[in-house]
């Protein structure tokens, strides 16, 4: 029995009335980066039931977002998320894109940090862009332009996850940043969007009031130049400050749940 195989089967026995269909689309390489990784695609449960095209969300370390027998920190629960979110705006699909284990840093970093290294992020959103999306725009029914297409993540994912959002302005409509690590490559993503134009989309910035006086404070800082930049609270950006929320699977599980109706909920 291969992987594959035994992670659908655990997650269809654990989700014995599941909120939809979890797809794994196997082994998808990246002659950019040199390695390969199965695929994971969340359909909401109505997505069966109609012939509409479906948002897609591309989400990071997609071992952690469905099932806790994958995960190498916890769950987020992003499929039980999607189906009990407040019901405004839309479902979506959903896909988890495995991290590459000792590479993860590697992939997430836009920039190179003096003290950890990384830096081939723009090699990752290349793959992500070029060889993933297009694959599922061909195997499922989804809204293929920007407005419905959007990128989130946590701590270095949330990190890339922004940037791809400023990098790509004609491919996302929105993104997902949670407890993002600002902190890396001396914090130079502030002076990419400082520099960066303004993109129309949606944005959902948090964090955690017990992740670290420093993670807070950037954040706090990040929120302010969006604001700067011409970003509404409540309309462009929402800003969510967890009072007592940590850095880890749990919190961002719990706190996706309040973003998705936001960052859905303005597609046409």
């Amino acid at each position: 029995m291969s992987q594959t195989t035994r992670f659908l089967e655990k997650w269809r026995a654990r989700r014995r009335t599941a909120p939809g269909r979890l797809d794994v689309i196997p082994e998808v390489e990246s002659r950019e980066l040199g390695n390969r990784r199965d695929i994971l695609v969340y359909l909401p449960a109505s997505y069966d039931k109609s012939e509409k095209p479906y948002p897609v969300i591309y989400m990071h370390d997609g071992q952690n977002l469905f099932d806790p027998a994958t995960s190498f920190a916890g769950e987020w629960g992003v499929d039980s998320a999607m189906a009990r979110a407040p019901r405004k705006g839309r479902r979506a699909i959903v896909v988890g894109i495995p991290n590459a284990g000792i590479e993860r840093i590697l992939e997430y970093s836009p920039f190179v940090d003096p003290r950890i290294g990384g830096g081939r992020g723009d090699v990752y959103l290349d793959w992500i862009e070029n060889t993933v999306k297009p694959l599922i725009d061909t195997r499922y029914r989804t809204i293929r332009e920007a407005s419905g297409t959007g990128i989130g993540g946590s701590s270095l994912g949330g990190l890339i996850s922004l940037y791809a959002f400023f990098r790509s302005p004609a491919r996302y409509g929105f993104t997902a940043v949670l407890s993002p690590a600002l902190w890396f490559g001396d914090r130079q993503i502030f002076r990419f969007i400082e520099s960066a134009g303004y993109v129309r989309g949606r944005i959902y910035l948090d964090v955690g009031t017990r992740e670290g006086e420093g993670t807070l404070m950037n954040a706090r800082t990040m929120r302010d130049l969006l604001v700067a930049k011409g970003y509404k609270r409540g309309h462009e950006l929402m800003w969510v400050e967890d009072k007592g929320g940590m850095h880890n699977e749990a919190a961002w599980g719990r706190r996706l749940r309040r973003a998705l109706p936001f960052l859905l909920g303005g597609i046409a």
